[in-house]
């Protein structure tokens, strides 16, 4: 398989294998760290496909490891395999979910069939190749702490040199890749406080401490620490996506929770915002007499593409779609525990388009009717045989010797 046109026909020839296991795993989603039946599906199909293959790798992660025809380095490719805690709403769709309240709603099922089907073009190029390929299907990418930093503990990167991997974006049409050297995704915390004050009759406010008021003090003062604490030239969010108080509409509540995220992409604005929320906390429950119980979970660090390989995977991109599809895209506040391995070692991560407006895949990630456009598990494919491809060819030692000979 020299061409690229042989490496797309080869692509084409598999791709009806590709959907079949993306509608086999969309049917049947597994939550984080309850993977069970699609690692034990993946695992045999790179048995089958000749790969030495790990299990329970830092728990449920499943690693294949393919040994090519000449000496070299070695590449990394990952996906993740977990599914979220929602209820499928695709009603007309022959492939929804059959398990209740569970469902892929952020592409994951695509990046499992897609690097499953890298796995078989990979096993058929083998003796072409000159290296190594690892290929990391990672449980619990959905959850913190999630499965990267486990694989990594698990020896899941040893002696690997670069790693890429992608992600299915709905907001991008369908032939478009989206990178960008550095910053792409942020840092994800997140923020559990519990307003505490004194509960009563409705009718009698004055002899309690109302925690729902103290609670939307507290909303409205944390949302100023973006528009008043943080530089405007800087970046990051603070939302808050739960709130819970209360159990009568007569009863004043001694109690209300709020759940929250915080992205950022710099270390110090990171920081800064943790102590901020903290401090905002405090005071304004101070201000009217609550207490307050805060604890802040440190989510993953922001997805950093090393400046190298990124560029080496925006000239792939190009080779394939050209440089007007081939799109350099800011940073997104969205979070991907990607960055574990980027923190190890070299690597870039893409954006890969799968929105279709004319067959309604325009629901954005993690809603109940998501979808994407299954044409992109092609160019997903394609994308990570080539730039790991090239990263080996970059590297094989027989053409540099040979080179540095002539």
């Amino acid at each position: 398989m020299h061409s690229m046109n042989d490496l797309r026909a080869r692509i084409e020839a598999i791709f009806p294998k590709m959907v079949q296991l993306r509608r086999e795993f969309h049917q049947a989603p597994e939550l984080s760290f309850c993977e069970e039946n699609t690692p034990r599906r993946v695992a045999e199909i790179l048995q089958q496909l000749g790969f030495h293959v790990r299990t329970n790798v830092g728990g449920r992660g499943v690693v294949g490891i393919l040994e090519g025809g000449k000496p070299g380095k070695t590449v990394a490719l990952r996906a993740d395999m977990d599914a979220l805690p929602i209820q499928d709403e695709k009603e007309d769709c022959p492939y929804r979910s059959r398990v209740p309240g569970v469902m892929h709603a952020c592409g994951h099922d695509g990046h499992t069939a897609s690097l499953l089907g890298v796995a078989e073009i990979l096993a058929e190029i083998r003796e072409e190749i000159a290296g190594r390929f690892v290929l990391l299907f990672q449980h619990a990418e959905e959850v913190v702490p999630g499965g990267a930093q486990a694989m990594i503990a698990d020896h899941a990167l040893d002696g690997v040199d670069a790693i890429y991997g992608v992600h299915l974006w709905t907001p991008f049409p369908y032939g478009i890749i989206g990178l960008r050297e550095g910053r792409l995704m942020a840092a994800a915390d997140s923020f559990h406080i519990e307003v505490i004050g004194k509960g009563g009759h409705g009718g009698l406010p004055h002899t309690t401490t109302d925690a729902i008021v103290a609670a939307s003090h507290l909303i409205v003062n944390l949302q100023s620490i973006i528009s008043r604490r943080l530089n405007p030239l800087q970046s990051g969010v603070i939302s808050v996506g739960h709130v819970h108080g209360g159990k009568a509409y007569n009863i004043i509540a001694e109690r209300c929770v709020i759940d929250g995220t915080v992205r950022s992409f710099d270390p110090d604005i990171r920081q800064m915002l943790k102590e901020q929320i903290e401090r905002t906390t405090k005071q304004t429950c101070e201000m009217v007499g609550a207490q307050c119980e805060i604890q802040y979970d440190w989510g993953y660090p922001p997805v950093v593409n090393d400046g190298t390989e990124a560029k080496r995977m925006i000239k792939v991109a190009q080779s394939m779609i050209g440089d007007k599809n081939t799109w350099e895209i800011s940073p997104l506040m969205a979070g991907e525990d990607f960055s574990y391995y980027l923190h190890k070692i070299p690597g870039c991560f893409a954006m890969v388009g799968a929105g279709n407006e004319e067959k309604g895949y325009t629901y954005p990630h993690h809603h109940p009717r998501f979808n994407f456009d299954e044409r992109v598990m092609k160019t997903s494919a394609e994308l990570l045989i080539r730039s790991g491809i090239d990263y080996l060819t970059t590297h094989d030692q027989t053409i540099v010797q040979n080179l540095s000979r002539s």
